[in-house]
């Protein structure tokens, strides 16, 4: 049968013959296209790993019909590749892991290149780095980089047991292919990791001896750890998702962490409760800001509380002062009779030398430093009893006034600023005067003893829910957080050089803790790291 032509003069078979090519050339883009789509929309839709990993094969293999093909890993800290998946090799190379070192080697030319490398027969071919790939007898490869992020995370290889050439479409495809992969792999790891950090932190929380409660933004319970079911006898599942304004927790505790919340300007605060039980609980709450710093944020993203048991540390203090109250007792009297004889010696101070003078005055200091830490200790023990407290009550303002004149010469000596945040009008707080001028100047020489020379003092009150706050804020090197539950315990303080040289005993911020519980009040700190700390007793008013 012969041929015929068409009005335009082509031959009729050529024809046909054509249009088969081009059907055939129109089919293969498009199964290509179509293999860069599945890898495309499979990657999107699954963070596995090793479905990625596989998807992308089997992709791989029906748009280019080529007998095996494997993806490779970069392990940058190790500078090696790591093998992963395989497909139609010979041999098993991923269940033990082929890893192959970068150097010279064929995928140290990739990585370091970033371009494609196209091989024939690998036999003998020095550039191998794992000489038991050579038993593959690959006739010829296509070595493809995946990227991510701007920048090589692995290669994409595909090989042929017999002779093939690649075509520049073929590659194309690859390359589309293996970004596609590349970028999918980084996702996958990322995610894999952030799992696993993930079930580390819930470890860890679980773990902890200390109750954590953690909140949103708006106060809803998100978190709780064993340790607070445990505490509080509460179930996770009866509290996620609960306000925890309605959490079924103790009352008292409960305000505590309610009110933290709601100053979130100086960082963390922590605060004691004493249950009815004879539990005691100390707590501390830190706001949680998703930027580096809380400067860059407007308001805290939610809150996380910390309390602890230390009812055994409260009865270990009760049984150290009542030791430690017949030892001060005991100790009075010998120390009055040394302070006599120095008086004595000191009012004859013609009789005596320069040395012996100066001797007698260090004695002198001394005996009087011991007096003052017993007097504290009869003092901490005679509030915490209740003893001779008298409530009645009382005008603010007579109280603010007293501090202000009393402290000012202190504050002198260090060229210190004192200011005054009190409204013109301040109902009265039940409370005897005595104690509550104690507790305010313990707090007034503490922030005066710890600010630097020229620094600024503020002495605050304010009424808030039928509470008085008396506070007092510096503008000195603040409190590290771990220690800002501790700062009012006896004889405790913050371990650092600046602090060791400062006198104190360790027991003016028990006296101002122990005013405010027999004031039926709390105390407070809110602080930060130079950014200064305000100490603060909450009362109840008339």
């Amino acid at each position: 049968m012969t041929s015929q032509r068409t009005s335009n003069g082509y031959d009729t078979d050529s024809l046909i013959h054509r249009n088969q090519l081009l059907t055939e050339e129109i089919r293969r883009r498009v199964d290509q296209l179509g293999a860069i789509n599945t890898v495309a929309s499979t990657v999107s839709q699954s963070l596995n790993l090793e479905i990625t990993l596989q998807t992308a094969l089997d992709a791989v293999l029906n748009v280019i019909k080529i007998q095996g093909a494997g993806i490779s890993l970069l392990d940058e800290a190790a500078g090696e590749l790591v093998l992963r998946a395989q497909r139609g090799w010979k041999n098993d190379f991923v269940t033990q892991p082929m890893r192959i070192p970068l150097g010279d080697s064929l995928s140290g030319t990739v990585i370091h290149t970033d371009e494609v490398v196209i091989t024939g027969d690998l036999t003998g071919d020095p550039r191998l780095a794992i000489a038991a790939f050579a038993e593959e007898r690959v006739q010829a490869m296509a070595m493809v980089p995946m990227h991510a992020r701007g920048r090589v995370v692995g290669i994409l290889s595909v090989m042929n047991y017999e002779p093939y050439t690649f075509a520049d479409e073929e590659i194309t495809v690859l390359r589309a292919i293996a970004d596609q992969v590349g970028v999918a792999l980084d996702n996958a790891r990322l995610y894999e990791s952030t799992k696993e950090q993930a079930s580390r932190l819930n470890a860890v929380l679980h773990s902890s001896g200390d109750a954590i409660i953690a909140t949103d933004s708006h106060g809803n319970i998100n978190l709780i750890n064993s340790t607070a079911e445990t505490l509080f006898d509460l179930h996770v599942k009866d509290l996620v998702g609960m306000p925890l304004r309605e959490a079924p927790v103790h009352p008292k505790l409960r305000e505590g962490l309610r009110r933290a919340m709601q100053d979130q300007e100086h960082g963390n605060t922590a605060f004691d409760v004493r249950l009815e039980d004879g539990r005691a609980l100390s707590a501390i709450v830190s706001p949680v800001y998703s930027h580096q710093s809380p400067e860059s944020a407007e308001e805290a993203e939610g809150w996380v509380m910390v309390v602890q048991d230390v009812t055994h540390l409260r009865e270990a203090e009760t049984t150290r002062m009542n030791f430690l109250h017949s030892a001060a007792h005991d100790l009075r009297n010998p120390l009055g009779a040394i302070m006599g004889s120095m008086v004595m010696l000191d009012s004859d101070k013609a009789e005596l030398s320069q040395l012996h003078q100066e001797l007698v005055h260090i004695a002198m200091t001394s005996v009087n430093r011991m007096q003052d830490l017993i007097d504290n200790l009869l003092n901490l023990e005679q509030v915490e009893s209740g003893l001779g407290l008298q409530l009645k009550p009382q005008d603010v303002h007579e109280l603010i006034e007293r501090c202000m004149v009393d402290i000012q010469p202190h504050l002198r000596l260090k060229e210190q600023v004192l200011q005054l945040d009190v409204p013109e009008q301040m109902p009265q707080v039940l409370g005897d005067m005595h104690w509550l001028y104690r507790a305010m100047m313990n707090l007034l020489g503490n922030a005066h003893k710890y600010t630097q020379a020229g620094g600024e003092i503020i002495m605050r009150a304010y009424q808030e829910n039928g509470e008085l706050f008396l506070e007092v804020q510096d503008n000195g090197r603040g409190v590290p957080p771990d220690v800002q539950h501790r700062l009012f315990e006896r004889f405790f303080r913050v371990a650092s050089k600046e602090r060791d040289e400062v006198r104190g005993s360790g027991l003016g911020l028990a006296i101002v803790k122990s005013v405010a519980e027999q004031h039926n009040g709390r105390v407070y700190v809110q602080s930060r790291e130079g950014a200064g700390s305000i100490f603060g007793i909450v009362l109840p008013l008339v």
